[in-house]
């Protein structure tokens, strides 16, 4: 229990799966080196959709995207994305919750979930994104 007496999540529950990081501010060529995790930076794919590596190895099939996005109601979201390999190309697949994407990196790299829920963390203290519970 937090000190609110709220029950706290964690990576790996069921229920961090419906859990979504909201940015205050969307991502901006001006801000979107302020994002960096480790030595990757986000790249725009398209107006308003920007990506970068959560976890990404030339060994391991299993790779992992950061999507910072807007949504319906004009709110920016970290989301997360697979990369999914065909030939020498790089696809990403359907995007998903922030917390069902931190779930699925943490079942294939506990190390890299840790990091990364910290870095996203990091983003909310400043300030900068609140957390907040999603309903399908």
């Amino acid at each position: 229990m937090t000190e609110t007496n709220e029950p706290t999540l964690n990576l790996g529950d069921e229920q961090f799966n419906h859990m979504m990081l909201f940015l205050k501010t969307p991502i901006t060529q001006k801000t979107h080196l302020d994002y960096r995790f480790g030595d990757s930076e986000l790249r725009e794919l398209k107006s308003g959709i920007w990506a970068m590596p959560a976890y990404l190895q030339d060994d391991d099939s299993f790779s992992s995207f950061f999507l910072f996005t807007m949504i319906d109601n004009d709110h920016m979201v970290v989301a997360f994305s697979q990369g999914e390999r065909h030939d020498k190309q790089l696809s990403l697949s359907a995007p998903m919750t922030t917390g069902q994407g931190l779930n699925q990196l943490y079942a294939n790299q506990e190390k890299r979930a840790q990091r990364v829920l910290k870095f996203l963390n990091d983003i909310s203290r400043a300030d900068e994104a609140e957390w907040r519970q999603i309903e399908d």
